[in-house]
């Protein structure tokens, strides 16, 4: 059986993880719990609140995306980068609501100098004013981008790589495995957090899962925070008639991510609305440390705050 005891590896192989991910449910979670409570305070579960502040019109082809200006027929109302003052309300109202995180989304292929990076900036620097954890996706960027949002106390940056490097293609063919691994590289070199995790249920393999965990496991140090979506299929996009994920799944990539990386902070993300309570505490006692709030996840339905403060208030 594939040892895992907590002990902070990078020499994982794509077997052993897939190993790991089909044990019996029960040792499974048992094993990620163990884990866990050696790393994480078990009752603490942290709430990040995520808000797109440029929605559509991105040039990427991501099957999953509704955001893609690839996918005509997705009904989804393009906007401008939003004004920081607006933001920071926003940001304010979900600090008010209990997030201790705020992360930015920007449909952008890549950073680009000039008044909408500087606005970001200020957003930022505007967040973290709060007292709150910032973070932003923002596609590809240069080393100087980095810099600049490092400088602005930047928290983490969020790079998914989505799949696996094998099944990645099947899914974008507008930006390559290596593009996503160089962003992660240069963020990680200006010291800030890396926020890079990926999808289920967009047609990969068990082994594609293992294999992107793999991937992930390998980084030294591991990424801070590693984000679990399970795949909302939107009418429009490719992935629109995929059936929806089985949430013991989600509940297993949860507990395998846990034993892969023991000391990340391991997100239960898109796909939570779908979930019961029972699935989610289940997620949680597998490892998972925080969850989203809020109703939307960029343009995705999220559990809804009402629903979210009765787990909290059930688990507590």
């Amino acid at each position: 059986m594939t040892a895992a005891d907590g002990t902070i590896r990078h020499d994982w192989t794509v077997d052993q993880i897939a190993d790991l991910h089909d044990l019996p449910l029960l040792e499974l979670v048992g094993r990620a719990n163990s884990v866990h409570r050696q790393n994480h305070d078990p009752n603490n579960v942290q709430k990040a609140s995520l808000l797109s502040i440029k929605t559509g019109g991105c040039p990427e082809n991501c099957a999953y995306c509704p955001q893609s200006a690839h996918h005509r027929e997705v009904n989804l109302t393009r906007d401008k980068l939003m004004d920081p003052t607006k933001v920071l309300a926003i940001a304010k109202t979900a600090k008010a609501a209990g997030a201790e995180r705020f992360c930015m989304g920007a449909a952008w292929r890549q950073v680009r100098d000039g008044e909408e990076f500087d606005a970001v900036i200020e957003m930022v620097e505007g967040v973290r004013a709060l007292d709150m954890e910032a973070c932003v996706t923002l596609g590809m960027l240069k080393p100087h981008h980095a810099e600049r949002l490092a400088a602005a106390g930047l928290t983490a940056y969020n790079h998914n790589l989505d799949s696996s490097p094998e099944f990645y293609g099947e899914i974008i063919t507008t930006r390559t495995y290596e593009d996503r691994l160089d962003t992660l590289s240069i963020v990680r070199s200006f010291g800030i957090d890396l926020c890079c995790g990926g999808i289920i249920g967009m047609g990969e393999s068990t082994r594609d899962r293992a294999s992107m965990l793999q991937v992930l496991g390998s980084m030294s140090p591991h990424p801070e925070s590693v984000p679990i979506n399970a795949l909302v299929p939107i009418k429009g996009t490719p992935l629109a008639d995929r059936p929806p994920v089985d949430p013991i799944e989600i509940v297993r990539m949860v507990a395998t991510t846990r034993l892969v990386m023991p000391s990340s902070t391991v997100r239960l993300s898109a796909g939570r609305s779908s979930m019961s309570r029972e699935a989610q505490v289940l997620c949680l006692v597998a490892g998972a440390n925080s969850v989203f709030y809020g109703d939307t996840l960029l343009t995705t339905p999220n559990a809804g705050i009402g629903e979210d403060a009765e787990l909290f208030s059930m688990i507590a």
